[in-house]
């Protein structure tokens, strides 16, 4: 059961505090209290009493349906929404656990792996035996919040960033020259890193295939 709600600084979600509860008996199976990520629409379901809500799962008895439920990936229906998601069994929560942000399961396990839409668009088979949190990220309004001063950037630990142009040659391939400009001819050049790579116009780090057989579903087995 919920116990209080926590708002973490430094994170964009909002975290809860849990103690576990056998409904049945209406008693505390352990009194140490966890920290989860908190789904939103959990905390209004949770102002039910602890007896009219053990009364409403006994008769259901559908935790595929309940907001907050943890299991694995194949006991769960296609269509269901879902965040927090292992990308191995016992690994721990890899996927989807950002503010607002949800997944959604495709396919029913096929040769033990469930297919799962993410917030990119992208799809990925992921093993039927990886655990997954039923609900939506809790928060999704915080991309709309604003910061109000160059002060709140640094309560979050965020830094200053100084651009090219405005350093030394010896600091940056940007720097130097008359004005604002890159300091290469009449035309400038390329936008890159302090390193020299190029940092726009599509270039590409990793190999486009080991990207496209890692994360994107296979058609033959769509």
């Amino acid at each position: 059961a919920l116990v209080r709600l926590r708002s973490e600084p430094l994170s964009v979600k909002i975290l809860g505090s849990k103690s576990l509860i056998d409904f049945a008996s209406l008693r505390f199976v352990s009194i140490s209290k966890y920290i989860i990520i908190l789904q939103e629409g959990f905390a209004d379901a949770q102002n039910k009493t602890l007896v009219a809500r053990a009364e409403e799962e006994m008769l259901h008895m559908d935790i595929n349906s309940m907001i907050g439920s943890s299991m694995p990936l194949g006991m769960m229906r296609i269509g269901t929404i879902i965040h927090n998601i292992e990308m191995n069994p016992g690994q721990g929560a890899k996927l989807v656990r950002a503010a607002g942000t949800n997944a959604k399961i495709l396919k029913e396990p096929a040769s033990g792996k469930c297919l799962i839409k993410l917030p990119s668009g992208d799809t990925r088979w992921i093993n039927a035996r990886c655990r997954a949190t039923i609900g939506t990220v809790s928060n999704p309004s915080h991309g709309m919040k604003k910061l109000r001063k160059a002060g709140q950037s640094r309560w979050l630990g965020i830094r200053p960033k100084v651009r090219g142009v405005a350093m030394n040659p010896c600091d940056h391939p940007h720097g130097g020259g008359e004005g604002k400009s890159k300091s290469s001819g009449s035309r400038g050049r390329t936008s890159v890193s302090p390193w020299g790579k190029p940092c726009k116009g599509g270039y590409k780090s990793a190999s486009v295939k080991k990207k496209k057989k890692r994360l994107a579903a296979k058609e033959a087995k769509m």
